[in-house]
């Protein structure tokens, strides 16, 4: 397995890479699809509760085939990469919006109306009151979010991205011990899923707050 080792980590940075990214822009389309449920207009709010439902209510592994085989026979193409990033970050936009959504909820109503009378815009009341708890209260669902999606990348070798587990599948079929590639291949899934756990536990514990 040590001979292996090197193109199974490299595999993990592609990995890695996928996840940081998918969480980046899901989280950015988290937060704009919760807003727009909560305080948008009645065709901000059905546009965004049905991007929530159709993306919740579909497998991710569909999605990905919509986007790397569907979308080429309307003449739109994306890499292989394009595609897996694309459909993680919707996948994981719609999962956030609802993280999102419950925590601004959560938030009391007299704070907006507070916000209003004081002459702030809502928009300003938004940016300044209500997202930056919200962000806080979000923060345990967040970072399981964070933990799940090095494990949901992995459906990214169906479509040839070469991430750690398409990497195990060539050292299975080169040495032909499925047993060894994929034990090493967990303990490499344990080891980064612990750590992202643990920071996130860390950064939970400082910034964790109860609204008022």
């Amino acid at each position: 397995m040590i001979d292996y080792l090197g193109d199974l980590l490299e595999g993990l940075v592609v990995t890695l890479q996928l996840s940081f990214a998918a969480l980046a822009i899901g989280t950015a389309l988290g937060i704009c699809t919760a807003i727009a449920r909560r305080y948008g207009d009645r065709p901000m709010s059905l546009i965004a509760n049905t991007y929530v439902e159709l993306i919740r209510g579909t497998p991710l592994t569909v999605q990905m085939f919509i986007i790397y085989y569907g979308l080429p026979s309307i003449g739109i193409l994306f890499s292989a990469t394009a595609s897996a990033i694309i459909a993680l970050s919707i996948n994981s936009g719609a999962y956030q919006a609802e993280y999102f959504r419950g925590a601004i909820e959560s938030i009391g109503g007299g704070q907006m109306e507070a916000a209003l009378s004081t002459g702030m815009t809502k928009t300003q009341a938004i940016l300044r009151i209500i997202l930056p708890q919200a962000l806080r209260l979000a923060l345990p669902s967040w970072s399981n979010e964070a933990a799940y999606l090095p494990k949901y990348s992995s459906i990214a070798f169906l479509v040839t991205v070469p991430e750690l587990i398409a990497r195990a599948k060539v050292a299975i079929a080169q040495n032909l011990r499925p047993l060894e590639v994929y034990l090493v291949v967990a303990a490499i899934y344990l080891i980064v899923i612990v750590s992202i756990s643990k920071v996130s536990d860390a950064v939970y514990e400082k910034y964790k707050f109860t609204p008022e």
